[in-house]
């Protein structure tokens, strides 16, 4: 995780190639999207809805028993990904999440929608006891930026399709910074290293 995050290095890997400015905040976005990275709190949703649509009570014992099914690969997009949890550099909390967390909280009061916003914590809540329990984790899990981001948005009633160029606004700045530093710095194309890992073959001569 040295590189910095997914959409930072991809701004470092495009400037280096001396492309212009539209095709690297382009590229970064493109990074952006996906489900592991910006767009994870589109996934968040889908799950959310999706353990609205079969756990009806919503009471912690069942809501941990539909988690263990979600990790287990039985339920929902068969991944075994609790998403919103989990990061990879983030352990005991992400600070983004803590504090986005408590507004929401605030939010969800306001809107009315407390039960939803006590649903999203016992999702946490299971996740980060599950999850350590099922992959015997040395360090602890706990919710990143995602988990409350969308439900943040909802409460909004912005539209799902803006969730990630949401996201990517409040990036460009970091991505600006980070392609005048690559241009200032500019000189060598970046080139990923790679190490084979397969045992060496004669080369074959009778070809």
């Amino acid at each position: 995780h040295g590189g910095g995050n997914n959409s930072t290095f991809t701004t470092h890997v495009v400037t280096s190639s001396g492309t212009d400015t539209y095709s690297s905040m382009a590229a970064s976005l493109g990074s952006l999207k996906g489900p592991k990275h910006g767009g994870a709190n589109i996934k968040v949703m889908q799950m959310m809805q999706n353990i609205k649509e079969n756990v009806p009570d919503w009471k912690e014992a069942t809501i941990t028993d539909y988690i263990d099914k979600i990790l287990k690969k039985e339920v929902f997009d068969h991944a075994g990904l609790v998403y919103g949890m989990g990061h990879a550099v983030y352990t005991l909390s992400d600070p983004r999440a803590e504090i986005l967390k408590l507004y929401a909280e605030k939010l969800a009061v306001e809107k009315h929608r407390e039960e939803e916003y006590h649903l999203y914590e016992t999702v946490e809540n299971a996740a980060k006891k599950l999850i350590n329990e099922q992959h015997k984790l040395s360090k602890p899990v706990c919710a990143n930026v995602d988990l409350y981001s969308g439900f943040v948005y909802s409460m909004l009633n912005l539209p799902t399709d803006l969730y990630t160029p949401l996201f990517a606004i409040s990036r460009v700045a970091g991505w600006s910074a980070h392609r005048i530093e690559e241009l200032i710095n500019a000189g060598k194309i970046i080139r990923p290293a790679y190490k084979a890992i397969q045992p060496e073959r004669e080369f074959p001569k009778n070809i």
